[in-house]
């Protein structure tokens, strides 16, 4: 009985059905990986902003507390940013007369905001709530890194739904006195380990991981 495909076929036909299941299994497993790299979560990447602010000077030599710029954090979903005239007591007539202090003077006669640059940026579709973090006991710098040593700010942390989550699926690691989350470098007096289960029942921590809790 004649063939009727040469013997050339069925290799062929193997590595065609080789080639699809690579296609279907690998493009999407090389988007979720390539959606959690730094090239589109920015983590590590530093942000240019219009005034050179450093935070080494604000929040390590002079000690200013990361409430007293981001005033809303305690209260609202908010971290908020410090007006212009929240920055102009403490500067000298000199360094206002600076050429980095530019925007800062055309913000003041304007009347507008400097325009900062965002820096720690979710999509649109993500709910976070700075106040219920930060009175449960979850330090700045947990999210934010050791702005502290920070001339120029940089992401420190992914951001990903992942990193969220196995927080909220423990967060015992994490947890810190509430009059210390703003304390930078801050190390616990005990073991974390038993600290952060004692902190757990005494703050009412519940860490939901149901989608409705950041997918609103």
């Amino acid at each position: 009985m004649a063939q009727l495909f040469p013997r050339w076929a069925n290799v062929a036909a193997r590595a065609i059905l080789l080639a699809l299941l690579c296609l279907v299994v690998g493009v999407p497993l090389g988007l979720m990986a390539w959606v959690r790299s730094p090239n589109v979560t920015s983590l590590g990447a530093p942000v240019s902003q219009p005034v050179p602010f450093d935070h080494v000077v604000h929040a390590h030599d002079l000690q200013i507390n990361c409430e007293y710029c981001h005033a809303t954090v305690m209260r609202t979903a908010q971290a908020s940013l410090p007006s212009t005239q929240t920055c102009m007591p403490c500067h000298s007539d000199t360094w206002r007369k600076s050429a980095a202090f530019a925007p800062v003077r055309v913000s003041l006669a304007r009347g507008t905001p400097v325009q900062w640059n965002r820096v720690n940026a979710l999509p649109d579709f993500v709910y976070f709530n700075h106040s219920i973090h930060v009175a449960k006991g979850v330090g700045c710098e947990t999210c934010h890194g050791r702005i502290d040593q920070m001339h120029q700010v940089r992401q420190a942390q992914p951001l990903t739904m992942g990193w969220c989550v196995s927080c909220h699926r423990d967060p015992t690691p994490i947890l810190r006195p509430v009059d210390q989350v703003t304390t930078m470098g801050w190390r616990p007096p005990v073991s974390q380990a038993v600290l952060g289960k004692q902190l757990l029942v005494m703050n009412h921590v519940k860490a939901p991981t149901d989608c409705t809790t950041c997918h609103r």
